[in-house]
């Protein structure tokens, strides 16, 4: 089992952000996985979705339960084979697993940021990513890859940085959000700022935390990731065994309730929410859950995707899932065809699948075997000097 290593380092110098803000004396978490070669040119960098980190692969010593979010596509032998490309995870700024977010000190005041914690964008994550790699004498990607939000970040990165680029692949991802995404969005940080425990973002000093706003927050957002397919596939309208008991032994003693939980799908959605207010940061997920509804490349050139991808010169990748109705297929499609107005070299591949949005967490085999492939043929490349 690939062993994992978490690395920090601490930048002094102000990182501007879209807002007018800026960051300063601050540190992006971060690990690596197998060995920069001698031209530095193989290096791929992962980029995380909403609620992930820079723990891509493997486990921490000693903690063999904590295997990385993209074990099943990062590692020996894998899609993405470590012993052919130096990959790198990046914890990003306004997180909350290691790099400097609501939860650490503002060197401004001396007091944890929480709500004061600057607006940050995708375009503001892709540069502290840049500065990250420039410290480690990284000038050239072979490939940015991530999916969902971490698509949205490969996309701006060819977008921001083409010169640094060869290779972008994205995955169950959009060129911006649907008014419907916004609206899930929306509805997921009011059960957040709602909740009484929430201090208007100030809950460390009540020594409180808004676990209800949490927990619904990420029970709406579960519900999206799943496919109706799936849900219906592994819980249906099933009762929990205990009402099952209740009703098999005398049908007229059953209580009816408007409160309790008496489907699988409602203890599966509760399990889920308990489990993630248990580890995620509150400011976090309303700053995240912003960044995703900001995205918009092509809100600079009147909507124009084509113009906005006009200066783009690496090679694309995109992936989608049939029944991803979250990001769905024919938004990918949109980026396609931008690349392709523009003349680039794009690759598409629509992955039949039953699993919704997680599908590109998943191991379908179509899925593992493009990926594979398009890896392969990079490494084919820089074995050729290309």
């Amino acid at each position: 089992m690939l062993i994992a290593i978490p690395q920090s380092m601490h930048f002094e110098a102000a990182l501007p952000l879209q807002s007018g803000a800026s960051l300063r004396d601050y540190d992006l978490s971060f690990e690596t996985y197998g060995t920069l070669n001698a031209h530095k040119s193989n290096t791929v960098l992962i980029c995380h979705a909403l609620n992930a980190s820079h723990h891509l692969a493997g486990v921490y010593e000693g903690q063999p339960k904590s295997k990385g979010w993209w074990d099943n596509m990062i590692g020996p032998g894998k899609p993405l084979d470590t012993g052919k490309f130096f990959v790198i995870g990046v914890n990003n700024p306004g997180s909350c697993f290691g790099s400097t977010g609501p939860m650490h000190i503002n060197p401004d005041t001396g007091l944890v940021y929480g709500a004061d914690f600057p607006v940050v964008t995708v375009e503001d994550w892709v540069h502290a990513q840049a500065r990250l790699l420039d410290a480690l004498g990284i000038t050239t990607l072979a490939a940015v890859m991530g999916g969902s939000l971490g698509g949205m970040q490969a996309l701006s990165w060819a977008i921001q940085y083409p010169k640094r680029v060869r290779h972008a692949v994205v995955i169950a991802s959009a060129p911006n959000l649907t008014a419907e995404n916004i609206a899930f969005n929306e509805v997921a940080r009011r059960a957040i700022v709602t909740d009484p425990d929430f201090h208007e973002g100030n809950f460390y000093q009540h020594d409180t935390i808004p676990k209800r706003g949490l927990r619904i927050a990420r029970m709406i957002g579960h519900i999206t990731y799943l496919s109706d397919d799936v849900m219906n596939e592994k819980f249906g309208r099933q009762l929990r065994d205990s009402v099952i008991n209740t009703v098999h032994k005398n049908s007229r003693a059953y209580k009816y309730t408007t409160q309790d939980i008496e489907f699988q799908i409602e203890s599966y959605l509760r399990y889920q929410g308990d489990k993630f207010a248990e580890y995620f940061d509150a400011n976090t997920y309303l700053l995240i859950t912003r960044v995703l509804d900001y995205f918009d490349p092509a809100a600079r050139f009147g909507g124009n995707l084509s113009l906005a991808l006009a200066q783009v010169t690496a090679k694309f990748l995109l992936v989608s899932f049939t029944t991803d109705w979250r990001f769905a297929p024919k938004r990918s499609r949109e980026i396609v065809k931008a690349l392709l107005d523009n003349q680039r070299d794009v690759s598409y591949a629509e992955i039949t699948a039953q699993h919704g949005h997680d599908a590109f967490l998943l191991d379908d085999p179509h899925y593992i075997s493009v990926i594979s492939s398009y890896f392969d043929r990079i490494d084919q490349a820089m074995g050729a000097g290309a």
